[in-house]
């Protein structure tokens, strides 16, 4: 293959991808936009809203590498099947993973903050609302990233070329979709932000 066919080859790939990405870039905005309430209710919200996007990214992102792996070398079928251990075993582990680093954030954020004197929610606030989006999140990408991996090498395309924007645009457009409703959920069973 020639260096322009392998960049006809990527760019054929990539574009729809990247251009969904930007879309759901967007709209992940106008969601984050319509937030000033939560953002003013929850002191320390705002601090934790990146890292929670971006530890998404980062879960989420190594399970669809870890699906196009098993799949380049044959060790899965690009099926969604219960009796797949391999399958159930790597979403699993990323949803586990998901929970464990949005709980995390959350405490670092409120370490983050009461180390440099800022006012902050009362951990118990932030860690429920981080998990909550956390779970929600989770089982949300990790369908997202199964259904298009399996599509897209059924298709002919490279999951490793398409996984990544995928990820980013579910992830950002979801998470701030469930960190609003997660926000509003804990406020009225916890009461007040703190």
């Amino acid at each position: 293959m020639s260096v322009v066919e392998v960049a006809r080859e990527a760019y054929r790939e990539a574009l729809p991808a990247l251009s969904a990405s930007l879309v759901g870039g967007l709209l992940a905005g106008v969601v984050l936009g319509g937030m000033r309430s939560e953002l003013r209710a929850v002191e320390g919200l705002f601090v934790l809203v990146p890292a929670l996007l971006a530890t998404r990214g980062n879960v989420y992102g190594s399970l669809g590498a870890r699906l196009a792996t098993a799949l380049h070398q044959g060790l899965i079928e690009p099926r969604v099947r219960g009796g797949d251990e391999r399958l159930r075993a790597a979403v699993a582990a990323a949803l586990i993973d998901g929970l464990l680093v949005s709980a995390l954030a959350a405490v670092a954020a409120y370490g983050v903050l009461g180390a440099l004197g800022l006012p902050s929610a009362p951990l118990l606030t932030l860690v429920a609302i981080a998990s909550v989006a956390g779970v929600l999140t989770g089982i949300v990408l990790a369908t997202a990233v199964v259904l298009v991996v399996f599509a897209g090498y059924r298709r002919g395309y490279n999951p490793d070329t398409i996984v990544g924007p995928v990820v980013t645009t579910t992830g950002d457009v979801f998470g701030l979709l469930f960190l609003l409703l997660s926000v509003r959920l804990v406020l009225a069973l916890l009461g007040g932000g703190g």
